[in-house]
Parts: structure tokens; sequence; C-alpha cells
């Protein structure tokens, strides 16, 4: 069995976003999909295009990539 866990966690949204953790370590808040992605690139995590929905790289906390608010 797999014990590791996504790099990546989106927690649930609140009124100023979604706070993004990486490794464990506070990254930002994003509003929308295009922001995260932006992050996560500019974070060194990806290097182009992500999915968002693939669960190896992020973990999504009160909804997922379809729930901003």
């Amino acid at each position: 069995m797999d014990d590791r866990h996504p790099p990546v966690v989106v927690h649930s949204p609140g009124l100023a976003g979604r706070r993004v953790t990486i490794n464990g370590e506070y990254a930002g808040r994003v509003h929308r999909p295009r922001e995260l992605r932006a992050l996560l690139h500019r974070e060194g995590v990806t290097p182009g295009r992500v999915r968002l929905d693939d669960p190896s790289l992020i973990e999504w906390r009160g909804g997922g990539p379809e729930v901003w608010s």
C-alpha cells in the first residue's frame, strides 16, 4: 500500500480563496483554476500544462477543481 500523499493540497474554499500548500508549506491563495496553474508553475511544481484532476499531484479538500466558493 502506498502511503505517500500528493505534494499539492488545495484546501477548502473560503472568503479569501483556497489556500494551497506544497509539500506541507504554505504557497499562497488562489481564486480560480488559472491562478492555481500559475502558482504551480511559479513554484516549479509543473513545467507546463497540469491536469487539476490528477490525484497523484493534487489533493482537493472541501470540493474538487470545480468548487471555488
